[in-house]
């Protein structure tokens, strides 16, 4: 059983108008980069690498409890937002600047936050080398950022600069006052070869309209197979209990290995680790009937939750 996970995050940047919208081809989206190139040994100390690891887990948990909805499922990833967000926080100055810092937990200021979302993009390129992932081929974390502007707007020097040193990224020219949907198509192709064709339409129509100044695209690809497999011949159903005490009954896959395990109050915790041991997944499994106490405990250490650690 392997396991494949891919995000795409998008992130336009307008003011709502209703327009009309019909089928187009891709534009041609010219490439306006620094000559800068990408610093591939940040200088960033310790002190500022862990600052950025709790800022970011304060927003991914502050970001939770923001979207969560009773009954829905979720699944998000809070890493490409403030990547993606992170790229036009560069570009923000003055009271735009402190609002997104406020509400994104960048606790690094600009000139230091930059480097320290590159080292952390670096670190994690480096793993899972050698490790397997589908069909036998090898591990794969991708991620790739791309930024898109209006075209004719003047983008200052030292912004493309950010970008290229720190992120590896151009800033894309569309016309999206003039050619909305092919600027929407464009993008759309973008993600669809970042994802290996699985994710086609990210962008729907009118989302993209003539008032669109930017837009940010942050793709991950993670493609890993599991330390331990799982055998299919030990899968079986098995019942699954809803929050509304109905139940059904669903595939479980089974098998006896050794995982990490704690439990604290209210839930169980284990970590399936993927092949390499660099990466794993967390699940937590809250007591029956203490769901809704748990989630509200999904909370940053000293913003007066319990802190369990982020799914």
């Amino acid at each position: 059983m392997k396991k494949i996970v891919i995000i795409v995050l998008a992130l336009v940047l307008l003011v709502p108008v209703i327009a009309s919208i019909q089928l187009a081809q891709p534009a041609v989206a010219e490439v306006i980069q620094s000559d800068k190139e990408r610093i591939t040994s940040p200088d960033v100390s310790p002190d500022e690498q862990a600052l950025l690891v709790e800022g970011n887990s304060a927003f991914a948990f502050k970001l939770y409890q923001a979207l969560k909805v009773k009954g829905d499922n979720l699944f998000y990833s809070p890493y490409s937002i403030s990547l993606a967000l992170a790229m036009a926080y560069a570009g923000a100055r003055g009271e735009t600047a402190q609002q997104m810092a406020d509400t994104l937990e960048f606790l690094l200021e600009q000139g230091r936050l930059h480097p320290a979302f590159n080292w952390l993009d670096a670190e994690l390129a480096k793993r899972g080398e050698g490790a397997q992932g589908k069909d036998g081929e090898g591990f794969r974390l991708n991620i790739a950022n791309a930024i898109w502007g209006q075209k004719d707007y003047e983008f200052l020097t030292a912004f493309l600069d950010v970008l290229a040193q720190n992120y590896g990224a151009g800033l894309r020219i569309l016309d999206f006052m003039t050619e909305p949907e092919k600027s929407r198509v464009t993008i759309n192709d973008w993600v669809s070869n970042q994802t290996e064709g699985r994710i086609k339409d990210l962008i729907p129509q009118g989302a993209i309209d003539v008032l669109t100044r930017l837009v940010l695209t942050n793709a991950i690809y993670f493609n890993a197979a599991w330390k331990y497999p799982f055998d299919n011949k030990m899968t079986a159903d098995g019942l699954f209990y809803l929050l509304d005490s109905g139940q059904v009954t669903v595939p479980m896959m089974r098998q006896t290995e050794p995982f990490g395990y704690t439990k604290g109050a209210g839930y169980q915790a284990v970590e399936l680790r993927y092949d390499g041991d660099e990466l794993s997944m967390v699940i937590l499994l809250p007591e029956a009937g203490q769901f809704e106490v748990f989630e509200e405990g999904l909370q940053a250490p000293g913003t007066g939750g319990p802190g369990h650690s982020p799914v």
